[in-house]
């Protein structure tokens, strides 16, 4: 029943890879503490009966993992909602009678403002990728556009890795997001000139690529992993002496709270970054506030924390 519902997701849902293979672990992880609890784990998945299955359990699964996987609540909701989604499709085709999870609530969530890279230092580090991008080096010209597109498209690491060349064309990038959702989001036309620059450099040196084949490509013209990815950034974040967290979502943060800053309304946004709900969006207009609130606390005359 297990693979039944992953390749509903992946195939009718159209989830993406790391979300259905988040979607398997959880649902697993639950599947096997639940036949350890009725002594069923030397017998292996196959006895996961979904339809023993009561609220109850769950509660008490939940109780067992923040207990001695010490889980935040943020990942605790995930894992949870990976189980509520196969049950809610359990009930939907049949398999039971009701949605035994429906009143089984998230765990409140504090919510962290959104890490970005200050606006000075964000400058510096362009300048220095920009200046990369002109080597004949062909990996300094694909890291150099790797930083380029995560921060000056907000594009999220994920899409990243699936566009394709045949995807940029005319000032504008395809992007596909969550869910399958497509999105074209505006490319600078300096960006787009040091894109075709690097592809022209790759044919010259032997890559066979065509329309289809990944713009971030490592050997035999392969997307590079997720992991070299983050890495890429990390180091380029670090030579360009960025402090705190390193990672190609601060990149996306940092787009976001750049757009606010010069005056992008909340709804432009948000269809750039491909959010499905204005809440996610809003989040950058408590990073603004944070802000205003340090230029005030430092400059204002009447400032509580200057007396």
């Amino acid at each position: 029943m297990i693979d039944r519902f992953i390749k509903y997701i992946k195939a009718e849902r159209r989830y993406s890879e790391l979300t259905v293979r988040n979607y398997r672990r959880d649902i697993e992880s639950f599947a096997t503490w639940f036949c350890q609890q009725r002594g069923l784990q030397s017998k292996g998945l196959e006895n996961f009966d979904v339809t023993k299955v009561c609220a109850e359990d769950v509660s008490d699964w939940i109780i067992y993992r923040m207990d001695t996987a010490k889980l935040q609540a943020a990942t605790m909701n995930r894992e949870l909602s990976s189980i509520k989604s196969f049950f809610k499709y359990l009930r939907k085709i049949g398999v039971i009678k009701s949605n035994i999870l429906k009143r089984i609530g998230s765990l409140k969530v504090s919510q962290p403002l959104p890490v970005f890279v200050p606006q000075s230092r964000m400058e510096e580090m362009l300048k220095d990728v920009k200046e990369q991008s002109y080597e004949h080096d062909i990996i300094s010209q694909r890291n150099s556009i790797i930083i380029s597109l995560l921060y000056g498209c907000g594009i999220r690491l994920a899409e990243l890795l699936r566009i394709t060349l045949g995807d940029i064309s005319d000032g504008a990038v395809k992007i596909y997001g969550k869910g399958g959702k497509e999105r074209l989001v505006p490319l600078l036309p300096e960006l787009e000139a040091r894109i075709v620059r690097y592809t022209t450099v790759c044919r010259e040196n032997g890559a066979i690529i065509d329309d289809k084949s990944p713009l971030i490509f490592g050997k035999a013209g392969k997307a590079l992993s997720r992991t070299t990815v983050q890495r890429i950034v990390m180091q380029q974040m670090s030579a360009a002496g960025v402090q705190g967290r390193k990672s190609p979502h601060v990149l996306r943060h940092t787009f976001a709270t750049d757009l606010l800053r010069e005056g992008a309304n909340m709804r432009e946004i948000q269809e750039l970054m491909g959010h499905s709900s204005l809440r996610s969006t809003q989040h950058y207009t408590h990073t603004s506030i944070r802000q205003l609130q340090g230029v005030y606390d430092k400059a204002h005359p009447h400032s509580r924390r200057k007396n």
